[in-house]
């Protein structure tokens, strides 16, 4: 079979005899050899045995561990096909699941580095074996990584440290490890069933510094931290902004300096304890702290007196609940920059801004994620008149 492109979940998608087939580890153009795994219908799942004739997108993956490891599901494309795969995939989203015709283009920012751009990682670790690294595709079996191409030097350092102390461990099965490094190179790690605290690190993003540790979450590119931040904020002044699911600050400390007024609302506590502690060390006074969920927020104000110039909204990767967007837009604040990781539920929710009247000015695309098929999005919406 031919793969006609790449589609969603970075899965390549071929049509034989009635059936819709989804590749794993496919290019565009590839003529390939394939097993079936699963039929569902008319639905069909598959992996492939030969690559009967390579695609020009296809360049031969670095990493021992490609095709074993669960992560890195693009190495094996040239890094501007992953980009324009990348495109794609964004724009079939929001047309065809959110049913929202884009009238302009998807800009795409590239990494400045395609590998060594991880500042932060989450592996799992089996003491018995003295193994780390990531699960395998689909599954809970560990795979043993000794390098890992994606990381940070610094990151790999850190790996590297903990594998040569696991012998040391007491644990009896596989356990969960969350790291992250600072711009000196300094690691923070917390360790599934550790006590005490994870080390606190800072690394320096658009002209501010943040504190923060493994236990919390951070951005992981060291390439685009600036980028991302000037892209959601765009040329946006004003009043009053919001910052919903708003972590260690770092979107809120920038929008201070623009807004008069900063409220920021995020429920983990750990993250909102640093996002004061950056708040203060930045000496802005103008930020309100909620330490609640996003969804119990929105559900509690009944309105906004003076109104909300600006909404950053920066959920998971499962995205709002629908409740969650019904109040947010109730609302009607004046622009919401939406930062999403996960295509399928931004379009998802660009649906229910676009039924209520919103504009879609720009959709840009950051590639925080390379050699895999995972991106951010940034979305600039106007409440209509």
């Amino acid at each position: 079979m031919t793969i006609a492109k790449i589609v969603p979940r970075g899965l390549g998608i071929a049509f034989v005899d009635g059936l819709t087939i989804f590749v794993p580890l496919a290019a565009a153009g590839d003529v390939v050899a394939v097993r079936l795994t699963e039929i569902k219908g008319r639905t069909a799942f598959a992996e492939i045995v030969d690559i009967v004739i390579p695609s020009s997108d296809r360049v031969e993956p670095p990493c021992e561990f490609y095709g074993v490891c669960g992560g890195c599901n693009f190495q094996h494309l040239n890094y501007q096909a992953q980009l324009d795969a990348k495109v794609a995939m964004i724009r079939d989203c929001i047309e065809r699941i959110g049913k929202v015709e884009l009238t302009t283009e998807i800009k795409m920012i590239p990494s400045r580095e395609p590998f060594g751009y991880r500042l932060r990682a989450q592996w799992h670790a089996d003491p018995a074996m003295n193994a780390i690294g990531y699960f395998r595709a689909g599954s809970r079996e560990l795979v043993d990584v000794s390098r890992c191409r994606v990381l940070a030097d610094p990151l790999q350092a850190a790996m590297d440290g903990i594998r040569a102390g696991l012998t040391d461990a007491d644990a009896s099965q596989t356990m969960q490890i969350d790291a992250s490094v600072g711009t000196d190179g300094t690691a923070s790690i917390f360790m599934e069933g550790m006590t005490g605290n994870a080390e606190p690190i800072t690394i320096d993003a658009a002209g501010e510094i943040f504190e923060f540790s493994a236990e919390t979450f951070f951005q992981g590119n060291r390439y685009l931290l600036d980028t991302l931040i000037e892209t959601a904020l765009g040329d946006h002044r004003g009043g009053r902004a919001w910052d919903l699911y708003s972590g260690v600050g770092f979107f809120s400390l920038p929008l201070a300096r623009r807004f008069e007024r900063v409220v920021a609302v995020e429920e983990y506590a750990p993250a909102v304890k640093f996002a004061k502690r950056n708040a203060h060390h930045a000496g802005l006074a103008n930020i309100e702290f909620e330490e609640r969920s996003v969804r119990t927020y929105l559900r509690e104000v009944s309105a906004a007196p003076g109104g909300i110039d600006l909404v950053l909204l920066d959920p998971p990767r499962s995205g709002t609940e629908k409740d969650t967007m019904e109040n947010l837009i109730r609302l009607k604040p004046a622009h919401v920059a939406y930062v999403a990781c996960e295509p399928s539920v931004l379009a998802r929710d660009l649906k229910r801004f676009d039924a209520a009247g919103y504009r879609i000015d720009s959709v840009t695309a950051i590639d925080l994620f390379p050699q895999t098929h995972h991106v951010e999005t940034v979305v600039q919406l106007t409440a209509p008149a």
